[in-house]
């Protein structure tokens, strides 16, 4: 599942940052159903650099999670822990109406275990 995040417009980027990093991603990780599930969770935020070549939208971060199913995955989002405080934490700090998801899998083109070795 990879997500493309806005902030709660009564956020800055930098305050969005520090919550999703210090607070969301360990509450996340206690989730018992993820420690279960959830094979690698990665958290990105834009970095002040711009490139002359390329546009960038602008979302205040990406979340993408592994799970080692579709099944996985719902039980992870609907378990108790998840709803009662997961869920509540992302409404102070995530827009969720402006939030993309997309679920798919991964394919390596570059840095895949065969070229590495």
């Amino acid at each position: 599942m990879t997500m493309l995040l806005k902030r709660n417009a009564q956020l800055t980027h930098e305050e969005f940052v520090k919550h999703h990093i210090e607070k969301h991603g360990p509450l996340f990780r206690q989730i018992p159903e993820a420690k279960v599930h959830v094979i690698r969770y990665l958290q990105t935020h834009p970095i002040k650099e711009r490139s002359s070549v390329i546009k960038v939208d602008d979302f205040d971060g990406t979340a993408e999670l592994w799970f080692d199913s579709v099944e996985g995955l719902d039980k992870v989002l609907t378990s108790d822990f998840y709803k009662m405080h997961v869920w509540p934490d992302e409404l102070t700090f995530l827009d969720h109406a402006n939030t993309k998801v997309t679920l798919g899998y991964q394919d390596d083109i570059i840095g895949n275990e065969t070229e590495l070795k």
